[in-house]
C-alpha cells in the first residue's frame, strides 16, 4: 500500500512539472532563442482541427525550405480556438497574444514574423484579411514578400518556396 501511495505521489509531481508552457513563455524562449542566433520569430497561432494549419506547418519543414526557415527563423507554435473536449490543448493566454498581434477574428492559422524583442515586422494580413496557409500564387507572393525583408542569414529562394507553397490542381 506504502508503494502505491509513493507511486502516485510521484506521478501527481511530474505532471505538475510537465504543465504545458503559457503563451508568455513559448514567446520569451523564442525571443531569447532569436537574439543568440540572430534570426527572427516565426510564429504560426494554429489549432489540431485545422488543416491549413497542418498544410503550412509541413510546407515549412519541406526538405526544399526547410534550410532556409530553419536559418532564417525561430519557429513557434501557439494553440488556439479549440473546441470541445479540445479546448484544453489552448495555450494559456494563447487568445490574449494572438489579440495584442492583431489576428483576432482572422481565422487560423494566422502568422506573425517579430524581431527578437517582439516587435512585429509582418504578417498574413493583405490589406487587412489573413492569407492563412498561402496557397494561391497571389498568397504565396505575398508570403515571400514578407519573408524577403525578414530573412537575416540565408537568402531566399523564391522558385522553391513557389513550388513548396503554390497548391498544385490535381488532373
Amino acid at each position: 500500500m506504502k508503494f502505491k501511495t509513493i507511486l502516485f505521489s510521484l506521478f501527481i509531481t511530474i505532471a505538475g512539472i510537465v504543465q504545458a508552457q503559457t503563451a508568455e513563455e513559448i514567446m520569451n524562449t523564442a525571443y531569447n532563442q532569436a537574439k543568440i542566433e540572430n534570426k527572427n520569430v516565426f510564429l504560426i497561432f494554429h489549432a489540431s482541427w485545422c488543416g491549413w494549419c497542418k498544410k503550412m506547418e509541413k510546407n515549412m519543414d519541406d526538405p526544399l525550405v526547410k534550410e532556409y526557415f530553419d536559418s532564417n527563423y525561430v519557429k513557434a507554435f501557439v494553440t488556439v480556438e479549440e473546441r470541445g473536449e479540445k479546448v484544453k490543448l489552448n495555450t494559456t493566454n494563447g487568445d490574449l497574444l494572438l489579440d495584442k498581434v492583431g489576428g483576432k477574428g482572422q481565422g487560423l492559422p494566422f502568422w506573425v514574423i517579430l524581431d527578437e524583442k517582439g516587435n512585429v515586422l509582418k504578417d498574413s494580413r493583405i490589406n487587412g484579411e489573413n492569407v492563412g496557409g498561402p496557397a494561391s500564387e497571389k498568397e504565396v507572393d505575398y508570403l515571400i514578400s514578407t519573408l524577403e525583408p525578414t530573412s537575416k542569414n540565408l537568402k531566399i529562394d523564391t522558385e522553391k518556396i513557389k513550388e513548396v507553397f503554390i497548391l498544385k490542381k490535381k488532373s
